[in-house]
């Protein structure tokens, strides 16, 4: 392919050039504290296609320049691909007592208006079969208990169950101590759910909890603009009360027994409310165990792609995490996340 000169070659050059500084300024402001303007926290929740695909035409374009050009584009394309876009090549831990775990944020209320709804949830449960699962956004599986046991009992089994608001925890383990937590926000009352799981001889706390949407703070920016970033940074600030709330609490747990800390956090872990759980002790499971991008959430949306890792699995770091994926995109909004974990790490 023959280089282009002169004109056009110089614009060619500034195009790439502006791409590469581009995704430097994304990469930079994403890895620090985005929610110190609330302009860059929006940054975390863009689509990737917004900016990939800038740096992939820019890697075409390069072609048509001398080699120091495709160097920068393909170095800037690495750098969306894998830390902005948040690949994970995550390694298998060693131990032993084993448990499999899955977060899921049902949308119930949805299955409860679909024909198959429920069935759906059903078989995606039965597809991974967790040994602990933790549901969020799922009140109507308390009807659903009462009006059809044997739904119910299709999508948690015999499992142990504690229900509480919103959340469903349920456990082929003895749970006990379980209890509601309070995370209020703008003089609202919200919860969290926590119980202590007991499994291979050892006590765990689990919680699992559903911060506030960002839905309202995107659309407010994104009707209004620049005049929308105050509903947006209001938002914002009450994800960030929550994780604040949620981490004191945890320190008032006992400090010998790990901890798991799962559902939607409306977070990536770029973010400072997930950053916040984590310097609690804790680390993200499919960062540490999984691979691809494991994105949970956006795929309700056009073109139908996941687009998002909102939802999470924390562990304590005496936790051992073998192996994490995420489910299917047939019976939720959200993708469940499913991780293999080890009680005992080695």
């Amino acid at each position: 392919m023959s280089r282009v000169r002169g004109r056009w070659g110089w614009l060619l050059q500034a195009f790439v050039l502006l791409v590469a500084v581009g995704v430097v300024f994304l990469w930079s402001n994403l890895s620090d504290n985005p929610e110190r303007r609330p302009v860059l926290a929006l940054l975390q929740y863009l689509p990737y296609p917004v900016y990939l695909a800038p740096a992939v035409l820019a890697l075409i374009v390069s072609f048509w320049l001398a080699w120091p050009w495709r160097v920068v584009s393909m170095s800037a394309l690495a750098v969306v691909l894998v830390p902005i876009m948040g690949l994970c090549l995550g390694h298998a831990d060693e131990g032993y007592g084993r448990i499999r775990f899955m977060t899921y944020n049902t949308k119930a209320y949805y299955a409860n208006l679909r024909p198959h709804g429920f069935e759906e949830l059903a078989m995606e449960v039965m597809q991974h079969d967790p040994d602990v699962l933790v549901m969020q956004d799922s009140s109507e599986m308390n009807r659903l208990q009462q009006n059809r046991p044997d739904m119910f009992h299709a999508i948690v089994g015999d499992r142990h169950t504690y229900g509480y608001g919103q959340y469903l925890i349920a456990s082929r383990f003895p749970l006990k101590d379980c209890g509601p937590g309070w995370i209020p926000f703008d003089m609202q009352m919200h919860s969290f759910a926590h119980c202590v799981l007991q499994a291979h001889g050892q006590e765990i706390d689990l919680v699992t909890v559903h911060f506030v949407t960002p839905r309202e703070g995107l659309n407010a920016t994104r009707r209004e603009g620049l005049k929308g970033l105050t509903a947006w940074s209001d938002n914002m600030n009450h994800r960030l009360g929550q994780s604040g709330l949620l981490a004191e609490q945890m320190r008032q747990f006992k400090p010998q027994r790990p901890r798991i800390v799962a559902g939607d956090l409306n977070a990536p872990e770029s973010s400072a409310v997930v950053k916040t759980l984590l310097h609690t002790g804790l680390r993200d499971a499919y960062s540490s165990a999984g691979f691809g991008y494991g994105y949970t959430h956006g795929h309700s949306l056009k073109p139908g792609l996941s687009l998002l890792r909102i939802d999470h699995i924390l562990v304590s770091d005496s936790i051992g995490v073998v192996d994490a994926e995420v489910g299917g995109k047939i019976a939720s909004e959200h993708r469940p996340v499913i991780a293999d974990l080890l009680l005992v790490k080695q």
